[in-house]
């Protein structure tokens, strides 16, 4: 049986995906502007969380792959950098905690990472 999330990559690569048409040319440089090591931290840190065999692989890299296709890796970037300091406790990182625009950082990628788990999962 074929997962969902698989399909869905496949028809991601072909430019045909539902809501992800490759309507620019530069589309490919857009969909992988995220480093090969970004990618690597975030589908290990997907199967700490949701289990280490091969769906759980295939799951976690169609994730990424939506959250690439939605948010630009200097977004992500900037969302992964405001959530680290998030858990830093004190004073002055409690600003990153409440501030609007650090919200709104993280929010999006939340938005993303949901939509990704709705396609993949």
């Amino acid at each position: 049986m074929v997962s969902r999330g698989f399909v869905f990559f496949i028809f991601l690569l072909a430019g045909i995906a539902p809501g992800y048409a490759a309507e620019e040319p530069d589309m490919a440089a857009k969909l992988n502007d995220y480093p090969t090591e970004a990618r690597a931290d975030y589908v290990f840190g997907c199967m700490a969380t949701n289990g280490q065999d091969r769906m759980t692989l295939q799951r976690c890299s169609c994730s990424i792959d939506v959250i690439a296709s939605i948010l630009p890796y200097e977004k992500y970037e900037r969302a992964e950098t405001v959530l680290s300091l998030q858990l830093a406790t004190g004073e002055k990182m409690s600003a990153f905690k409440t501030m609007h625009m650090a919200t709104e950082i993280v929010a999006e990628m939340r938005r993303a990472q949901a939509e990704a788990e709705m396609v993949c999962f």
